[in-house]
């Protein structure tokens, strides 16, 4: 094979010939790998800190691995402190926010793609213009509310102003307007109604959206702050973020018990991610079809 020849086609190592397009697919999947586990050193600084004895912690030089190993900041941070009410009370939250959630915003998100009512042109733009708004501005009002509700130190209090969260209600609009209009149109002529079309055939076609959407508001649910930092005077209710802030604030504050209370509240989330990315990945290519 000539040196031209050999140029065009690619490379040959070892007797193997390998085309340009495999070299630049390995360096960049290398690339990409090599840049994902950037990502990945935090995490594994912390998973390393909650292992160590106290005196590696401590020592000046960085000790990423160990023989020394020792579970006692678990121990400590699960029988004696309220790490497991904690974590009770931010599932509670994240559980039964995430449903409310979901069936609000796909509800509202259908009505407003493939319903005819008077003034839906209009709602959709107040939707739109809302994401221009600071949700600091909207913490004064909203404690108003759900103060005049009773819902302060509760953890409805908490899911209230997520209820109609608008961004679930937009991005699940995009993909309930991809629907063909045959689809409801042959159901109605088989006596479907609306509530009937919408849980059928508008859920079952768009559940990865759907599923995605729930993924999201879990991990929002689950890793807020500020808010539940306003709404819960009552340290039994405190959820996970705020109950770890707690153990930094102290006299004295141990790295390791800290580090460890961290993993137990992100170990749940990247269970439920590897369990739910199938769905992510569908609704992001499902996302390329919406007109």
């Amino acid at each position: 094979m000539s040196n031209e020849t050999q140029y065009a086609r690619g490379y040959e190592i070892g007797g193997i010939e390998i085309s340009k397009s495999q070299v630049r697919s390995v360096v960049l999947h290398l690339g990409l790998y090599g840049f994902a586990g950037l990502f990945l050193v935090p995490y594994v600084w912390m998973a390393s800190t909650s292992i160590k004895p106290e005196y590696l912690i401590y020592d000046s030089s960085p000790h990423w691995l160990t023989t020394d190993v020792t579970f006692e900041w678990y121990r400590v941070i699960l029988f004696e402190s309220p790490v497991v009410s904690w974590t009770i009370a931010t599932f509670a939250l994240a559980a039964v926010g995430t449903l409310v959630v979901v069936l609000v915003d796909s509800m509202a998100a259908y009505a407003l793609a493939r319903l005819e009512w008077p003034g839906r042109r209009i709602v959709m733009g107040i939707i739109l213009a809302s994401f221009m708004v600071p949700a600091a501005v909207n913490l004064i009002p909203i404690y108003a509310i759900v103060s005049e509700l009773g819902l302060v130190n509760n953890l409805l209090g908490i899911i209230f102003p997520y209820a109609a969260g608008v961004f679930g209600v937009f991005m699940l609009y995009q993909f309930f307007k991809n629907i063909p209009e045959e689809l409801e149109e042959a159901a109605r002529l088989d006596g479907f109604s609306t509530t009937r079309i919408f849980f059928r055939i508008a859920v079952p076609m768009q559940f990865p959206a759907i599923a995605a959407l729930g993924l999201f508001s879990f991990i929002g649910l689950w890793n807020s702050f500020l808010w539940p930092l306003i709404i819960l005077q009552n340290e039994a209710m405190y959820t996970l973020p705020i109950g770890l802030v707690t153990l930094e604030t102290q006299e004295v504050t141990d790295p390791g018990l800290v580090m460890s209370g961290a993993i137990i509240a992100s170990a749940p989330l990247l269970i439920l991610f590897l369990a739910m990315q199938d769905y992510l990945f569908k609704a992001v290519a499902l996302q390329g079809t919406v007109k």
